[in-house]
């Protein structure tokens, strides 16, 4: 559980397993040298830091659920970045958080869930998916979408294979394009795609949108086509939360603080905010 003291000074980490995804992310399995959990909710993120590096926001991408540990996706896009992908298991790092608002898993809980996920964005949704897989009972169907930009760049590869295979989901998966000379025999295509066929009570649905900006109105307008209004869809907003407290400005979208206020909303909280969608 987040206190003081984790808010500004970086916690010890032990790094107990490091997997490959794609060509440029890594799954690194954490645990607190101190014998605590991290306390977090789904949707929630925490500040990765290398001494002598910095440090860099990363999403969450397991849930509380699953004890003694926490993973997180990073992708090799910048110094942090870069030297992170660079360590093994028995490495240590530092770790602030956990910061931002989670996916309301009290409004969650008794509907049918649309869990939508593009790119990096499938991270995140992964922690809310296995909350979901260790809580059957506290929710309706759950189907789940993701979509890629091509077969290289697909995350968990395993845990897709396995929750279409499973009674447990509904689970669809995609991509963008087909390079030329790749072998690949799932879906081709933009997500939005995957929503049309799909038999949604609207009534008794909740939709929780992730992944990059070029993909949230293409899919909202999908969404509401189906039925579903701006109170039922939560979207979680990627900024740069440098400082994870509300303090440097660098996630501002208008009056508010994507690492503070967010970076989870309900739609209807934030369709009226410039630059927000």
């Amino acid at each position: 559980m987040m206190t003081m003291n984790s808010i500004y000074t970086p916690t010890s980490c032990l790094v107990t397993s490091v997997a490959d995804l794609t060509p440029t992310e890594k799954l690194f399995r954490l645990r607190l040298l101190n014998g605590e959990g991290l306390g977090h909710e789904p949707g929630q993120f925490v500040e990765i830091s290398l001494l002598g590096v910095g440090e860099a926001p990363i999403s969450v991408a397991s849930s509380a659920t699953r004890d003694g540990y926490f993973e997180l996706v990073i992708r090799r896009v910048g110094s942090v970045t870069t030297a992170m992908h660079k360590l093994s298991a028995g490495d240590t790092v530092g770790v602030r958080g956990p910061f931002g608002t989670s996916f309301k898993i009290q409004e969650l809980r008794g509907k049918d869930l649309l869990l939508i996920a593009g790119g990096c964005g499938f991270a995140p949704m992964r922690s809310l998916i296995q909350y979901c897989e260790d809580r059957r009972n506290e929710f309706g169907k759950v189907v789940i979408l993701y979509g890629a930009k091509s077969p290289a760049d697909v995350l968990f590869k395993e845990d897709i294979a396995a929750w279409e295979e499973s009674e447990t989901f509904e689970c669809h998966a995609t991509v963008d394009d087909l390079p030329e000379d790749t072998h690949y025999d799932g879906n081709v295509g933009l997500i939005t795609t995957l929503i049309p066929p799909l038999d949604i009570d609207a009534a008794n649905a909740s939709a929780v949108i992730v992944g990059p900006p070029a993909m949230y109105k293409l899919v909202i307008n999908e969404l509401k086509n189906k039925g579903l209004d701006e109170d039922s869809m939560i979207v979680s907003l990627e900024r740069y939360m440098k400082c994870g407290v509300g303090k440097c400005g660098h996630c501002a979208i208008e009056h508010l603080h994507c690492c503070t206020d967010g970076p989870v909303f309900k739609l209807s909280e934030i369709s009226h905010v410039r630059g927000a969608i």
